[in-house]
Formats: C-alpha cells, structure tokens, sequence
C-alpha cells in the first residue's frame, strides 16, 4: 500500500505474532494496494474501501494455510469485477451488497473491482479451523467448498455486528476477537468443509470447578481484555475451541460478554463508593475512553453512567 493510502490499524499490545487484529484502509484517488496483498500468518479483519476502484488485479497471499471470505459492502456492476483462481477467470455476476466469496489462499485468489468499492475481508488460518473440528468431533478437513458472490445470511450477520467497530477507537479487545473468530470458523467448517464423519464429541458439562475459579480470576486480572482466550484455555488445560463452549455453557454467555459485564459492575462499585472522575472510572474499568464507556454502559444499563452515578447518590442519602 502506498504513502496516500489511510490505514486504521487498531493498536492493540502484541501479546505473540499470532494476535489477532483489524484495520480499515480507506484508499484516496491516488492511492492504490500493491499488486501483491499479503496477509499476516494470523486471524484479520480488514476493511478495505476505494472510491475509484483498481487499475490493475491484485493477487491476495497468506503465509500460512488460510481461507479468504470477502463481503461487499456496495454494489459492483459485473463489467467492474472479476476474480480469479489458479489463474483461472471465474464467471461472475453483479455484485449485490453483502455477498460473499469464500476461497481457499492456496489457489492464490486474484480480484479486480474497477468501480468504486468496500469489502470486509477475512483471513482464517486452517489451524484454527481444525481445532473447532476437532472439538466438534469431526475427521480432519482437507477441503473447503469454494464459493463466490454467495447470498450467506449468516457471514452477512456476523459482518453486519462488527462494522461499527472497525476504524474505531473504541477498537475490540483481541479476547472479543478470539471469540469472533470462533463464531465465523465454526460456520466456515459446517457450511463449507469437506466434513468426514462425526467422532465422538467432547463432554457438554461445562467447566470443572477449579477451571471455573481460574479463568473469573485471569479474567478479572484483565479487565482491558488483552489477555487471549488461548492463555485462558492453556490454564485450564484445554483447547481454545472446547474452552469457549464450555465457559458458556458455564457461565451462560461468552468471555468476551462476561468480561464486559465484569466492567460494568467495576464502574459501579468505583461510582458508588468514590468522587472519582467519569473518565478514570473508564479507564481503570477496562475502557478505551469515556465516550466507549458510556456508550456501552447505557446499552447494558439502560442509563448513563453520570444519570446512574446521580441516582444512586440521591437514594442513599434518602436512606
């Protein structure tokens, strides 16, 4: 990408060179992508939007075993836009907002959009993958069913709820991302996968007692959400994929939910019993700044935090 272009890159601390990320790359006028479009070797979600399309095709690689989905965001005239594989020019058709391709790195997918355009693209690394099939009790997924311009509700869903994070502040923690890579790799396996037949599936129990007591206690040591479900799930001594179904079966929501929750209730408990600015109780709850704060405690709350804080303080000097 060159110097024009205008990257958003969520900043978040690299914990190992396999933390997840977003970032939205807004091209001008004179900007372009490199002919070349390398992911890095982890789970990413870019968005990536032109006003004027591409002058040439671009080849999307991967270091590492991936699929590709890519999701259009506006439509595209089928005369702006054509895809390859295997250096082979797949037929198309317009593109209609929230359709969806679903190509395997390894046929080293080519695209060309010659209108102005906007995708959320995807790379979901093939290890991950196998570990959610794994815990589902499926054989080992050799291959993935290509697909392209596909009406998928769900991808369209699952894309529609990410959206408003991308490019913004307020960026999502890499334990929401682990979580969300989750969702949208178990749906790749069972709508895409080649499947082989169903194992034996691992137990529904939930968590063992002590699992329970140490993941609350790691996720409490992390209100800010950057530890990563594979450390919670390595101290419990199991694979991420299984220790993400049994937490909810648990606790009845996802890590990422809780954690959330777990925040709120810091607010709180720092509101009721401190004159601590709004903006230190953001921060010290595990927000990015105060307005992610208010956003997300009026959603959960029904209120802002400064109506709740006034609230609380007048019922208890009532008391």
């Amino acid at each position: 990408m060159d110097k024009n272009a205008s990257p958003k890159a969520d900043k978040i601390p690299q914990t190992s060179p396999e933390t997840p990320f977003t970032t939205f790359i807004q091209l001008d006028g004179k900007s372009s992508v490199p002919s070349q479009f390398r992911t890095p070797g982890t789970f990413t979600i870019t968005r990536l939007q032109s006003p004027t399309g591409l002058p040439d095709r671009i080849t999307k690689l991967s270091p590492i075993p991936a699929l590709l989905v890519s999701i259009s965001l506006k439509p595209l005239p089928s005369s702006s836009y054509q895809v390859w594989t295997a250096d082979k020019l797949l037929t198309t058709s317009d593109v209609h907002p929230f359709r969806s391709n679903v190509i395997d790195f390894d046929s080293q997918p080519r695209c060309w959009a010659g209108a102005a355009f906007d995708y959320v693209h995807y790379s979901v690394p093939r290890k991950g993958l196998d570990d959610i099939a794994e815990d589902l009790g499926f054989g080992r997924v050799n291959d993935y069913r290509m697909t392209v311009l596909n009406d998928d509700l769900v991808v369209a869903q699952i894309t529609k709820s990410i959206l408003p994070f991308l490019g913004r502040n307020d960026r999502l923690s890499v334990l929401a991302l682990d979580q969300f890579s989750l969702i949208l790799g178990a749906h790749l396996l069972q709508h895409y996968g080649v499947l082989h037949k169903i194992g034996r599936r691992r137990s529904n129990g939930g968590l063992e007692p002590w699992q329970k007591r140490r993941a609350s206690e790691l996720l409490h040591e992390n209100l800010h959400g950057y530890i990563r479900l594979t450390q919670i799930a390595r101290e419990c001594g199991l694979s991420v994929s299984h220790f993400a179904r049994l937490f909810k079966t648990s606790f009845g929501i996802s890590t990422h939910k809780w954690l959330i929750q777990h925040r709120i209730d810091h607010a709180k408990q720092l509101m009721s019993q401190t004159r601590m600015p709004l903006i230190e109780i953001a921060i010290q709850s595990g927000f990015s700044d105060q307005a992610a704060f208010t956003r997300t405690f009026h959603q959960l709350v029904g209120v802002s935090p400064g109506r709740w804080r006034r609230h609380y303080a007048t019922r208890h000097s009532q008391a």
